[in-house]
């Protein structure tokens, strides 16, 4: 074989190997989006567990700028009721406005709370964050999850909720923490995403009772009797809306006063 033909060989399976890398290294990346999808447990995977993991989101100057606020407002104290979580949590200066400000602001609340996060960036926010330097809430209400349902299995995304409640008792000892259950997702009561959730909430809840948690799940009084989730309620079948809110509302502020009594 001359010198020309057999570097031409060798130019083609270069090629060939690349080809077959990409490909299988696409297939890995399918099957991990599959087994986070369908939820099996931590046991299956081998991947580390990024939910327990306290992560920034600095690639996005509105993140850090909205974390830099939070850490202004625990400097100015005075801070009773502490929302914490994602843009379910956010939220509330949107569809949630009117009775955030009728019912919530004259607790002393403060709302913490980013689109986007997942366990490990709430994780991040109240330890090297510091965004509790400064306050010390009576009452924490804390719901965080649903955004590493893609990225996470059942039991990651658990041990990242639970590690953040044990974080927060450990931060402050005396503080009352309503761990809310995740919010119901997705229009129809059959999607494997409910199913997820059932189990998440399901395990979570087994720490009500326990270091000043009480676990509280109102995502039944979202959904219609058949057990859908109505856009009337949730137009994205995700976040609330206006009337989303005063469902939320009525759910919880009786709760939050008893435990500001406690």
């Amino acid at each position: 074989m001359n010198h020309e033909l057999l570097h031409v060989f060798s130019k083609e399976a270069s090629v060939s190997f690349t080809v077959c890398r990409r490909l299988l290294a696409a297939g890995l990346t399918g099957l991990l989006l599959l087994l986070s999808s369908t939820g099996l447990r931590a046991d299956d995977q081998n991947s580390k567990n990024t939910a327990v993991v306290p992560a920034p989101r600095p690639e996005f100057k509105w993140w850090t700028q909205r974390h830099d606020q939070f850490v202004r407002r625990a400097h100015q104290g005075h801070v009773d009721v502490l929302f914490l979580g994602d843009s379910i949590t956010q939220g509330w200066e949107g569809g949630g406005r009117k009775p955030w400000n009728k019912y919530m602001e004259p607790l002393h609340a403060a709302n913490f709370g980013i689109g986007g996060d997942q366990t490990q960036h709430v994780l991040w926010r109240i330890t090297a964050g510091h965004e509790l330097d400064g306050i010390h809430p009576k009452v924490t209400v804390l719901m965080i999850g649903t955004n590493n349902l893609g990225s996470n299995n059942d039991t990651q995304i658990e041990e990242g909720i639970e590690k953040i409640v044990k974080t927060l008792h450990q931060e402050r000892p005396h503080m009352q923490i309503l761990l809310l259950g995740v919010f119901p997702r997705a229009h129809e009561a059959s999607s494997p995403v409910r199913k997820r959730i059932k189990d998440i909430n399901e395990h979570i809840s087994q720490m009500d009772g326990k270091d000043n948690v009480h676990y509280l799940d109102i995502g039944d009084k979202f959904l219609e009797p058949n057990g859908t989730l109505s856009p009337k309620i949730m137009p994205d079948f995700l976040h609330p809306n206006q009337k989303g809110y005063e469902i939320e509302t009525k759910a919880i502020l009786p709760e939050i006063k008893k435990l500001l009594k406690e």
